[in-house]
């Protein structure tokens, strides 16, 4: 299938460019360009779960021996494990744009998404893009089918974010044919019936590499199924290698390069399981909005009364802007991939460099979308009240399942961490111009004060609270960096810090690039402007306040002054009725009782 890409971008999308570049400058790819081909894909996720795994939730949950992998395989007859499988080797090669439709259906039923994003994501990628071609030979196409079942085994009992950290060992046989494995692995998904692993290991004790290794060898063997607050139809045990022989040429990738495998593997990890977490947010968000709908206290439907409407509100704004940046950033990574050959010989590092292109933005995602549908599950039990309390009804259980998407694919303490590190590593390999961006800042800052202008169609006032929000925290930044220097990476309670406003940020610009675009295209409706006028008002609000509280963390005195001082040069005042906004949008959603905009 064509990549969809906008041919009136001059030049690949560049990674982390929202920062420096006016919003809407460049065309974004949004849901409302995905084409008829690509939503077959969507809508045959959508029968397989609703046919196939979500009539079996409570058997899934209960752990029924052999059916989630009966499911699995039954996934793979239809297709839905081979979309990230290259054509040479049996699968379909889609877009990340078709990935991330099929990531927003699997992921309503939590347990069979997670098994399902361990085999065809973290247990199959490495291959794909680190794989000899033998390996890819031998496993490929019996992973796209489902005839074998794929798990991946990073985490240890002493070293969690601290990946590096693995005891795990690998040291070649005496006659140099066997790579032997020893150590222990803990948290692992699929462990329970996966076919392949892939393991890190560090060999001869130093240097962290990636293997492949089959479950039937003679020394592997896995522990008891944990007992977890969700997830439970989801096979989580320890992995214990005991003297675990593999073959020499099982080695996946170069000796001493296996972050390179772990770390890139997870970006694409991120960007599904934040559009995962907004596509589970959705049923939560409709059911809530039925059950608002159908209750009646004090003689009147709950969802007539406006603390429940706000609810509804906020959830529909979380989903909106997730979808806004879960697209774009699955569209830039299309975009990026049209560009390359693949009969390059070197494709395959050139499409991992690409995907790296928009690791801030996979992280940004991850955490957006895991607090997202965290604070949707939440409101969604409250709107239910006891009956949300109930094991009877879904919206408990997808509350105890998402608690630990915040966990997965690195905890979102660590990704935010890593959203202002990679931005500075950039701009300092001179591959960011965020200098000359401080710089427009600081001389800006000299000048009068801006202005909010007069609301219209092309969406004025949401452009300028957007800018003015970007100048914020680059004034911030800039303050942050001459303090610190390279000390910077040490300051975690400001890294966090920083990174919430960059995630502000992108929620602003890909919210406002997505309904610009609409407006361009003649498809922008009301609900459209009130959801980008409460989120960018909103947004613009939290990142002010968040700067005003941080500035003393960075400067004292005369200092502080001056600071405060162009803080207020940046302070608009939006003047939105949040209240009747909010009432607007529940309304929308109201009437239709599901997300549908």
């Amino acid at each position: 299938m064509e990549i969809v890409v906008d041919k009136a971008a001059s030049s690949t999308p560049q990674g982390c460019s929202f920062l420096v570049e006016a919003v809407g400058s460049q065309p974004v790819f949004t849901p409302e360009q995905i084409t008829d081909d690509q939503m077959m894909f969507y809508s045959a996720a959508q029968e397989f779960m609703e046919r196939e795994v979500i009539p079996r939730s409570e058997e899934i949950d209960s752990m029924v021996p052999g059916l989630m992998p009966k499911l699995l395989k039954r996934a793979g007859e239809a297709g839905l494990l081979m979309a990230e499988v290259p054509e040479a080797f049996g699968g379909l090669d889609l877009e990340k744009v078709v990935v991330t439709l099929i990531s927003e259906q699997t992921a309503r039923q939590g347990s069979f998404g997670t098994a399902f994003g361990a085999t065809t994501g973290i247990g199959t990628l490495p291959i794909v893009f680190f794989g000899t071609d033998a390996q890819k030979q031998r496993y490929l196409l019996k992973l796209a089918t489902g005839e074998l079942l794929a798990a991946y085994a990073l985490t240890e009992p002493n070293s969690g974010s601290d990946a590096l950290g693995a005891k795990t060992q690998a040291v070649l046989s005496e006659d140099g044919s066997e790579w032997i494995l020893n150590g222990q692995k803990i948290w692992i998904t699929n462990a329970g019936f996966a076919d392949i692993f892939i393991v890190f290991a560090k060999v001869d004790g130093e240097h962290f590499s990636g293997f492949i290794v089959e479950s039937n060898r003679p020394g592997f063997s896995t522990g008891e199924e944990e007992k977890k607050m969700g997830l439970k139809g989801s096979s989580t045990r320890m992995l214990f290698l005991d003297d675990v022989h593999i073959p020499k040429e099982n080695l996946l990738g170069e000796i001493g390069r296996g972050h390179k495998i772990a770390f890139n593997i997870l970006n694409l990890g991120r960007l599904k399981l934040g559009a995962g977490s907004i596509g589970a947010a959705k049923p939560v968000f409709d059911t809530s909005v039925r059950y608002a709908n159908m209750r009646h206290q004090f003689k009147r439907p709950i969802a007539s009364f406006g603390a429940i409407q706000q609810k509804i509100a906020d959830m529909a704004l979380l989903i909106f802007a997730g979808e806004a940046m879960a697209y774009r950033v699955a569209g830039a990574m299309d975009q990026t991939l049209h560009t390359l050959d693949p009969s390059d010989p070197d494709w395959n590092a050139k499409a991992m460099a690409g995907i790296e292109e928009f690791a801030v933005e996979a992280s940004i995602l991850k955490v957006f979308g895991s607090e997202a549908i965290a604070f949707v599950a939440d409101q969604g039990v409250q709107i239910h009240g006891g009956l949300g309390f109930s094991a009877e009804y879904a919206v408990e259980k997808v509350y105890r399942d998402v608690r630990v998407n915040r966990i997965f694919e690195g905890t979102n303490e660590i990704n935010r961490m890593l959203i202002p590190g990679i931005i500075l590593k950039r701009t300092v390999k001179g591959e960011l111009n965020l200098f000359a961006a401080i710089q427009a800042v600081e001389a800006a800052l000299a000048g009068p004060k801006v202005e909010l202008p007069e609301a219209d169609e092309a969406f004025a006032v949401e452009v300028a609270l957007t800018e003015l929000a970007k100048k914020t925290f680059l004034m911030a930044a800039n303050v942050a960096i001459q303090k610190y220097m390279t000390n910077l990476r040490d300051q975690q309670q400001l890294l966090l810090t920083l990174a919430d406003l960059v995630t502000s940020l992108y929620v602003m610009d890909s919210t406002v690039a997505r309904v610009k675009q609409m407006q361009a295209a003649g498809k922008v409706q009301e609900i459209h402007r009130l959801l980008a006028s409460v989120m960018c008002a909103e947004s613009y609000r939290s990142v002010i306040d968040t700067v005003d509280a941080l500035l003393p963390s960075l400067a004292k005195d005369d200092k502080l002054s001056q600071l405060y001082v162009k803080l207020e040069h940046l302070k608009v005042r939006p003047g939105i009725d949040l209240i009747k906004a909010k009432r607007a949008i529940a309304a929308h959603f109201i009437e239709r009782e599901k997300y549908s905009v």
